[in-house]
């Protein structure tokens, strides 16, 4: 059975500051491209106890981000709180300023990474899994594939966090999505350039051959391979 994502994004909150993390899932299920453009978001009273938010604190966050573009309210019977279409640019920060600004947040966030994602892909392909979970993983990757610049870092991001919802850990998928989202603070610094595209989907072809063919070691060194390429880019960049 597939480990699913929105199950580790739509996690409880902690206590203290149930509005700003109740944002932070929000945007992590859009971001990650968990809950697409154009989808609704769970009926408001499932979403408020899986959240263990009240009501009132999920309306307000869903408001915040009403007002910043990322979703829309729609009445009658077949409303709710849809993703919208169109969403808002990243804010583009310059690399230096965000070098300067992470100083020894960079490595802590590429180490993280490297363990996480390099775990996750020996992990998945040391499994047996199902033929929900191979379609899953296939699907995603097909819609990496075909993405276009716009749509590129949130249907990569939806590829890498579906390799961890296989293994069949709810514990590393929750994990993967927070490291997700610091990772693309990262690489919306830097510009997308198509032969790294063309190159990444290259290796995602590798990454999820090796997973479907049971082939722990491939996997990692595949994942690996990988992660290096993207590490350099930012190092290069943001240096």
């Amino acid at each position: 059975m597939v480990v699913q994502a929105d199950d580790a994004v739509f996690r409880p909150v902690r206590a203290g500051n149930p509005f700003e993390e109740t944002v932070e899932r929000l945007l992590q299920a859009i971001k990650l491209g968990v809950v697409v453009p154009g989808d609704r978001l769970p009926p408001e009273r499932e979403l408020a106890a899986r959240l263990n938010v009240s009501r009132v604190t999920l309306r307000e966050a869903i408001h915040a981000l009403t007002e910043a573009g990322y979703v829309e309210s729609r009445r009658g019977r077949y409303g709710g709180t849809f993703v919208n279409e169109h969403l808002p640019k990243p804010r583009r920060t310059t690399a230096k300023r965000l070098a300067r600004d992470l100083a020894a947040g960079l490595d802590d966030a590429l180490t993280l990474r490297q363990v996480l994602e390099t775990g996750a892909a020996e992990a998945a392909a040391a499994r047996a899994l199902t033929p929900a979970e191979r379609d899953h993983l296939q699907r995603c990757l097909t819609d990496t594939n075909a993405a276009t610049l716009t749509d590129y870092r949130r249907l990569d991001s939806r590829l890498h966090l579906a390799i961890a919802e296989v293994t069949g850990s709810p514990s590393l998928t929750s994990a993967m999505a927070d490291v997700r989202m610091r990772l693309n603070e990262l690489l919306d610094a830097i510009p997308l350039l198509e032969p790294n595209l063309q190159h990444s989907n290259q290796q995602h072809e590798a990454i999820v051959t090796a997973i479907l063919t049971n082939d722990p070691e491939a996997a990692r060194r595949s994942m690996q391979e990988h992660l290096s390429g993207t590490e350099a880019l930012l190092r290069a960049f943001l240096g």
